[in-house]
Parts: C-alpha cells; sequence; structure tokens
C-alpha cells in the first residue's frame, strides 16, 4: 500500500486510538464496578457480594454486544470500503458510550453496555486487516498486534485513568470521556486512513460460508472458553485489592495499570511469535496462565504477590490474543473480516463467561478470589481445545492449510497481499 511515512504513522496510530477507546470503555468498567453498583443496584450497602455480582452484567453486557455484533456486523459490511466501516464504528461507539453515561436505571445502563458492544467485534476486524495491508505481505501477526495494542495500553493508561477519574468525578464521566476518545478517532480517520475499495462480489451467504468449518468452530471455543480465565480474576480486581489485600481504593488504578503493562508486553511478544509459529505460541503461553491463575489463587492476599501474578496474567493472556485470532482469520479463509471480527466474539464470551462464573462463586460466599480457580479451569479447558484443533491439522488433510493466497487489495493499491496460510 503506497503511503507516506508520516501518513502510514498516522494511519496506524488512528487505528490504535480506537482500540485504545475499546480497551478504555471495556476494562474501565471493571474499575469503577464498585461505584456503579453502589449507586445503580438497589440494596448494595446491605449485600455487597451479592450487588457485586449483579453489577458484573454490566460487563457480561457489553462482552454479549461483542459476541452479537461481531458476526452480524462483519457479514453486513462484507461489500463495504474499509474507511467507511471505520467512520461508522466510530460514531456507534461515540453515541453508546454518551448513552451509558446517561442511563437513570441499573437495567438500561445493561442495555446501553450491550449496544456499546455490538462495533466492537467488526472494529478490531477491520483494524487488523487495514494495519496488515498497511505493514505489507508477510506482516499478519504483527498487523494483527499493531491493532490490539491501543487496547493493552488502554489497560496502562486509559483504564487507570478511567478509574480514577469515576472516583473522583463519578463513575459516569468514565464513558463520558471513552466518547471524547472516539470522536478524536473519527476526525483522524477521515483525513489520514487510506481509501481502500470495498468488494462488491461478496455477499452474506460467501461470508457465513466459513462457519461450516468445524476447524474454525474449534478455534472459536478455544477463544470462549480460555480467555474466560484470564476475566474470571480480571473482572472482580477492584474488589480483590480493596476486600482481600486491604489496600486503598487509590491502589485499584495501579494493579490494573500492572495488568495493562504486562498485556502490552505480551501483546509485542504474542505479535511476534505468532508471525513465527501460532502452535508454539498456543502451546507455551496457556501453561504459562494456568500457573499464573493457580498461583494468584493461592498467593493473591499478599499485596506484593498480587501485582507481580497479575502482571504475569495480563502477559500470558495477550501473547495468546494475536496467535489465535491470526489462526481464525487462516482458518476463515476469504471471509477475513469475519474471522478477524469473531475472535473479538469469542474473546468476549470468555469475558462474559469468566465475569459471570467469577460472581457466581463470590455470591456462594467462597471469596474473592475464588474466580481465579474458575479461571485455572478455564484455561484449563481451552488449552486442551487448542491441543485438539492443532492434532487435527496434523491428521486432517486441508488443501488450503498448505497453499499461497493471493487477495487483490483494490484500485488504490501498487499491487497484490500474499499471505502465507502454511504457518497457521
Amino acid at each position: 500500500m503506497q503511503l507516506s511515512p508520516a501518513r502510514r504513522f498516522l494511519a496506524l496510530f488512528t487505528l490504535a486510538l480506537g482500540g485504545f477507546g475499546i480497551g478504555t470503555t471495556e476494562f474501565a468498567t471493571m474499575g469503577i464496578l464498585p461505584l456503579a453498583a453502589t449507586e445503580l443496584v438497589p440494596g448494595f450497602e446491605a449485600d455487597p457480594a451479592g450487588g457485586i455480582a449483579q453489577a458484573g452484567w454490566l460487563i457480561s453486557a457489553y462482552a454479549l454486544g461483542v459476541v452479537v455484533g461481531a458476526p452480524l456486523v462483519s457479514v453486513w459490511a462484507a461489500r463495504m470500503s474499509q474507511r467507511t466501516l471505520v467512520l461508522l464504528l466510530a460514531v456507534a461507539f461515540t453515541v453508546s458510550n454518551l448513552a451509558s453515561a446517561l442511563m437513570p436505571t441499573f437495567e438500561l445502563t445493561v442495555l446501553a453496555r450491550f449496544v456499546s458492544g455490538l462495533p466492537h467485534g467488526a472494529f478490531f476486524g477491520v483494524a487488523a486487516l487495514l494495519a496488515a495491508r498497511i505493514m505489507g505481505p508477510g506482516r499478519q501477526g504483527a498487523g494483527v498486534a499493531l491493532a490490539l495494542s491501543g487496547l493493552t495500553v488502554a489497560n496502562i493508561i486509559g483504564v487507570p485513568l478511567g478509574t480514577w477519574l469515576g472516583q473522583v468525578a463519578g463513575w459516569r464521566w468514565t464513558y463520558v470521556a471513552v466518547a471524547v476518545i472516539f470522536v478524536a478517532t473519527l476526525v483522524l480517520a477521515w483525513f489520514v486512513l487510506p481509501r481502500v475499495a470495498g468488494d462488491p462480489t461478496r455477499s452474506a451467504k460467501q461470508e457465513l460460508g466459513a462457519f461450516r468449518n468445524p476447524r474454525l468452530w474449534l478455534m472459536i471455543a478455544v477463544g470462549c472458553i480460555g480467555f474466560g480465565g484470564f476475566f474470571a480474576v480480571y473482572s472482580y480486581a477492584a474488589e480483590i485489592v480493596t476486600r482481600v489485600a486491604e489496600l486503598p481504593q487509590s491502589a485499584i488504578a495501579w494493579l490494573l495499570a500492572t495488568i495493562g503493562v504486562g498485556m502490552t508486553i505480551g501483546n509485542v511478544i504474542g505479535g511476534w511469535a505468532a508471525d513465527r509459529s501460532i502452535r508454539r505460541t498456543v502451546i507455551i503461553a496457556f501453561p504459562l496462565l494456568i500457573v499464573s491463575l493457580a498461583l494468584f489463587a493461592l498467593l493473591g492476599a499478599q499485596p506484593v504477590a498480587m501485582f507481580v501474578l497479575a502482571f504475569c496474567i495480563g502477559g500470558a493472556g495477550s501473547v495468546l490474543n494475536p496467535a489465535i485470532q491470526a489462526r481464525i482469520m487462516r482458518i476463515a479463509g476469504e471471509a477475513e473480516l469475519l474471522g478477524a471480527a469473531t475472535n473479538h466474539a469469542a474473546f468476549n464470551v470468555g469475558n462474559a463467561l469468566g465475569a459471570a462464573l467469577g460472581g457466581a462463586v463470590i455470591a456462594a460466599g467462597l471469596g474473592y478470589l475464588a474466580p481465579a480457580w474458575i479461571g485455572v479451569a478455564l484455561a484449563g479447558a481451552g488449552f486442551l481445545l487448542a491441543l485438539w484443533s492443532l492434532a487435527v491439522d496434523r491428521t486432517t488433510p486441508d488443501t488450503a492449510q498448505h497453499s499461497i493466497v493471493v487477495t487483490v487489495l483494490g484500485p488504490t493499491t501498487a499491487g497484490f497481499e500474499v499471505i502465507d496460510r502454511a504457518r497457521g
């Protein structure tokens, strides 16, 4: 893709900025959850554990929005210019986050969070495709990692600042700040994103045809269950800090930032590793995540151990993400936008599953560290599914895995992109 160095940088920055806004709106909810629960959940003061468990639906509703929206928006946008899609999704994020800030009741706020999640998967999907094209052939894993970089950096800067803003000015202002980020993304996208023509030959039937491949469903299951292990702990980080480690409320932002640093480093490593061997990346990262979660369950009450292990959990989880997304995209074949978005749907099934099961064990009176054992079980199940998926590749002939696919990028590009699917 022929762009000047300055415009290439600004285009990639714009995609990452959108990811930063998404990461902030998705994960800052964990930091402001007790504040929102205090205002929105009736009877919270009388039953804090039950109130927190109910407030967890603010997290699960967003995640379910991603699950519903990722395939629907991707199929709807199959023929659309990728630049136009980014602009429309930025508008949707702006409006839905303002709605999240303004809804007066718990039920309406849950609905607003669901709507906020609808454009999530499609944005990361189109961002990954655009980033890979801007960066050039053979850089699919790096492109995915760059598209995800805004999300991981959000956990260092956006989520702690969003949590702090919620504590100082009120939790609703966190979502207002996210809306401002998406206004900036919209303006930048209008001026700097390259015009990539849509594909008028694509259809909903062709896109949905990717779901006929059982290998795709197996990898989706890996994301749905495996990522739940991370979210079982992350969803209740604020309560672990104050109620288990007995640290002041100000320490919540520091723990979230620590997880964010781990996620950012893990994302960079994961993108590099996925471009070399997805198989090896998955086989190494899943056991690291499982061990980190188990140690967190045992040692999370000790502040130093809590911070160190939170870093490890964030890092191991983020090493997996580029590898799993790149693999899903390759299995999806020509329906690459749907494939890219589907990974985020799977990621957020894990979000909803981890938050729901973690909340259930807390409500059952098993304590705020009990979700870490749920995390061990979910990550372990995800690892077994991943091993099954890799074993299927070794035993099932699949010409799509061993072919070089040449994709026309459109009339505004200089040539063709060659994607080597043999490394999937």
